[in-house]
């Protein structure tokens, strides 16, 4: 092939490439720059701050000797004339901020340069591009010829922000992690003869401190900031050690072993807390993204918010498990309790009885409110005389009984006693009608079932009662 001919070919291929070509003369930016230097400028970051109008000089000196097809279609100009005449349309806007970090490698003797920017077609539409110059052999000392390609990156920008998007309007908080440095640490764990992560952090509690440090959060989602009551993602990040605490290191040393032993995706719940001191019941899903199983240098972690669930699921088993009139214990769970007691019982046990005289009286001549009032009355006595540990509960319409739980005879004769005091108290405070409780204990002995030791309190309590009926005092 002749000279000519090897010219036409290399044209042929410039012209019809499949990416946007410019070829380029930056001489008049080498002046520029010789000129500073010879001035003993040696920081052109510096100078640039003191004169940033020698970003838009450089940006004139640029001379564009030629460009190929792709660069027109990509920029819709109809030709090579009507975009050189058009330059100021195309490059505008954010093209000074990365021609701003061009200079600073050409300053720095770098003989080519890659980055992401935004020119814009001659009908006004942003175009995201990936530019990349190289100065050409041969022309080191001058700059008279810079290859300059352009890459039309739209696209895919476009599905990187539509992924943002997402992630950031994610109804759930979502945040992005990097585990690098925990998996290094693994790693050195196992160089050094670790075989089990749980036993080693049961030796050394203080290696989960270790590895919760090392986590390096990239970014975090709005629903993140208005979860956790920050202002800011800077806020947010200065401050994990206030959102991950207390009882966060139980559930994260459960995380670690996982996966230390391979388990990559994994869900739990747990507590983290908002700046603001409020806990935050938390169902969190954790898995490490595809591609980087063997790093773990990207983590997806979802954090729900199901506080007002476990609200709800704890009024339920609340209402399950507790009288809605006293707040005491319901007969479902005392008997539930009496069952488990029947099973095990490694330590001395009471049962207390109690039954509130002359409801009946009060319903017929007060109305039930009245008798209801005094039902609450009588729950109150016994929450003031019991400890908070005990099963209290009311089994029947005015009838109360509770398990004394370590409480032998004598110590459950001294509860007596006390909600006596607290009756007469009690009554001080409150218009007719007067409260009045009869009360019966018995204490567990070899051979009794729970339920022998139930009814000889019961027996007790109506022992009292019937001596109360006979003085005239109360009716049932």
């Amino acid at each position: 092939m002749n000279t000519f001919d090897a010219q036409e070919h290399f044209k042929t291929l410039f012209d019809y490439a499949p990416i946007s070509l410019w070829e380029e003369d930056y001489s008049g930016i080498k002046r520029r720059f010789d000129s500073l230097r010879a001035q003993g400028v040696e920081s052109l970051e510096a100078y640039l701050e003191q004169d940033p109008d020698f970003i838009d000089a450089c940006m004139r000196e640029m001379v564009i000797l030629r460009v190929n097809r792709q660069t027109l279609e990509m920029l819709k100009a109809s030709s090579q004339e009507e975009l050189l005449t058009s330059l100021d349309k195309v490059f505008r806007d954010g093209m000074r901020h990365h021609f701003r970090s061009e200079l600073l490698a050409l300053w720095n003797g770098d003989p080519d340069w890659a980055g992401e920017g935004v020119n814009y077609a001659l009908d006004g539409e942003a175009v995201d591009i990936l530019l990349h110059w190289r100065i050409l052999p041969g022309y080191e000392q001058t700059w008279e010829r810079v290859l300059v390609t352009i890459e039309n990156i739209t696209a895919r920008k476009k599905a990187e922000r539509r992924l943002q998007e997402l992630f950031e309007a994610s109804p759930i908080s979502l945040w992005e992690e990097d585990y690098s440095a925990v998996k290094d640490y693994f790693d050195s764990l196992r160089r050094a003869g670790v075989g089990d992560l749980g036993v080693y952090l049961d030796q050394h509690p203080e290696a989960v401190a270790h590895c919760m440090g090392l986590i390096r959060v990239l970014d975090v989602n709005r629903r993140t900031l208005e979860m956790f009551a920050a202002n800011s993602k800077e806020e947010l990040l200065a401050n994990l050690g206030r959102v991950f605490r207390d009882d966060m290191g139980v559930h994260f040393a459960r995380e670690l072993v996982d996966l230390w032993n391979g388990k990559l995706a994994y869900e739990r719940d747990g507590i983290n807390y908002a700046l603001n001191g409020d806990p935050i019941d938390i169902h969190l899903n954790f898995r490490v993204m595809p591609g980087h199983e063997h790093d773990f240098g990207w983590v997806l972690v979802a954090i729900e918010d199901i506080t007002a669930r476990k609200k709800a699921e704890d009024y339920l088993r609340y209402l399950g498990t507790h009288d809605v009139m006293t707040g005491l214990y319901n007969r479902a769970y005392f008997e539930e309790t009496l069952l488990k007691l029947e099973k095990q019982r490694d330590e001395p046990l009471s049962v207390l009885i109690a039954d509130v005289d002359g409801l009946k009286t009060v319903n017929d001549t007060l109305g039930h409110q009245a008798g209801d009032n005094l039902i609450r009355r009588a729950a109150e006595v016994l929450r003031a005389a019991l400890d908070e540990s005990l099963v209290a509960a009311r089994i029947g319409g005015d009838e109360f009984a509770a398990f004394l739980t370590g409480y032998d005879e004598a110590r459950a004769q001294e509860v007596l006693r006390q909600i006596s005091a607290l009756v007469e108290l009690n009554n001080k405070y409150y218009r007719e009608p007067l409260l009045s409780i009869s009360t019966g204990v018995a204490a567990s002995q070899p051979g009794l079932t729970v339920q022998d030791v139930i009814r000889m309190a019961d027996d007790a309590m109506y022992d009292r009662k019937a001596r109360h009926h006979r003085r005239g005092k109360y009716a049932r």
